[in-house]
C-alpha cells in the first residue's frame, strides 16, 4: 500500500483540488498575470507572498472567477470552471474567499451575516442555518457574539466572523487576500490563529500573505510572486532559507532588514511596507484587497 503524500507541514495530501494552466490577465494594456501555472492538492495550504503589485490578489480574484481572464484555463476537482458553459454562481460556491475589508452587513447582526448565503444560496431552512451559524460561531470562539452587530466587535472578531461567514458555505477551496493587513498588530495573532486551525482540520487554502513568519510556519508550499509570475514555488523551508532566485533572495533580504520575518502568529509581520515596495514594481490599486481595480472595495 503507497504511503500517502505529505507535505511540508507534514499534512496528509489528496487528489488534486485546482489547476491553473497558463493564467493570463490584463487591465487595457498593463498585464498584471502572464501565464500562471499552479497545481494545489486537497488539505494543501499554499502561501503567496511578493511585494505589493506582484498580482497576488488578482490570482485569487481571477480563481474565484471574480476577475476574468483573457488567456488560460483554471479546473476544480478536475472540472474546468473557465469553461463558457459553467455557471459561474455556482462555483462559487465551492470556492469561498475572504478579503482585507470584512464586507459584513452593518445592519445584520453577527449570526444572521453567517446564515444570509445558506439560506439565500443553500436554501437551508432557517433553524438549520441558524444550528450551523452558531456551531461555526462556536468553534471559533465567537459564540458569545452571536446576536451583536459588527460595529460592537473589534476589527480582529469581524475578520474572524468574515471567516466563519466564508466556512458557512462549506467550501472546497479557501481564498485569504491579506486578511491581516487592515488589522492593529495587537489583533492579528487571533486571525492567524484560525487559520491555522483551519490548516490543522484539513481546509484546501491558497494565501496571499505579508506574515512571513507565518507562512513559513503554516504553508505545505510558498510562491514567490514577481511582476506577475510565479518566480519560485518549493516547501518554505528551502523558499525562506535558501531561495534559488536572485529576486526571491533580494525580496527576502529586504523583509529580513525591515525585521518582519518572525516567528508566525505571535508576532506581527505588516502589510505591505516601502521596503517591500523597493523591490518590486509600486503598489497598483488591481492588487489591493480594499483598493480594488474597478474601487469598490472588498470584493469589487
Amino acid at each position: 500500500m503507497t504511503a500517502p503524500r505529505t507535505g511540508a507541514s507534514g499534512r496528509a495530501l489528496g487528489q488534486e483540488a485546482l489547476r491553473i494552466e497558463g493564467l493570463y490577465k490584463a487591465f487595457g494594456e498593463l498585464e498584471v498575470l502572464k501565464g500562471i501555472d499552479l497545481v494545489v492538492a486537497e488539505h494543501e495550504v499554499v502561501c503567496l507572498i511578493g511585494a505589493s503589485g506582484s498580482g497576488k490578489s488578482t490570482l485569487l480574484r481571477c480563481v474565484n472567477l471574480l476577475e476574468p481572464i483573457q488567456e488560460g484555463r483554471v479546473f476544480v476537482e478536475g472540472a474546468e470552471i473557465t469553461a463558457r458553459d459553467v455557471e459561474i454562481d455556482v462555483v462559487r460556491r465551492r470556492i469561498g474567499i475572504v478579503f482585507q475589508a470584512f464586507n459584513l452587513f452593518p445592519h445584520m447582526s453577527v449570526v444572521d451575516n453567517v446564515m444570509l448565503a445558506p439560506r439565500k444560496v443553500l436554501k437551508k431552512p432557517k433553524d438549520e442555518a441558524r444550528a450551523d451559524a452558531l456551531a461555526l460561531l462556536r468553534r471559533f470562539g465567537l459564540e458569545e457574539k452571536a446576536e451583536q452587530y459588527p460595529d460592537r466587535l473589534s476589527g480582529g472578531q469581524q475578520q474572524r466572523v468574515a471567516i466563519v461567514r466564508a466556512l458557512a458555505m462549506e467550501p472546497d477551496l479557501l481564498l485569504l487576500d491579506e486578511i491581516t493587513s487592515a488589522l492593529d498588530p495587537e489583533l492579528v495573532a487571533e486571525v492567524l490563529d484560525v487559520i491555522r486551525e483551519l490548516a490543522e482540520s484539513g481546509m484546501t487554502m491558497i494565501i496571499a500573505t505579508h506574515e512571513m513568519g507565518f507562512a513559513r510556519d503554516i504553508a505545505d508550499r510558498v510562491c514567490f510572486l514577481d511582476a506577475g509570475q510565479i518566480l519560485e514555488d518549493g516547501p518554505p523551508e528551502r523558499i525562506f532559507n535558501e531561495p534559488q532566485e536572485a529576486r526571491t533572495r533580494q525580496f527576502l533580504d529586504r523583509v529580513i532588514k525591515a525585521g518582519r520575518m518572525g516567528g508566525g502568529s505571535s508576532e506581527r509581520l505588516v502589510a505591505p511596507s516601502a521596503a517591500e515596495d523597493d523591490a518590486a514594481a509600486p503598489a497598483q490599486p488591481w492588487d489591493d484587497g480594499v483598493r480594488t481595480f474597478r474601487g469598490t472595495g472588498g470584493d469589487g
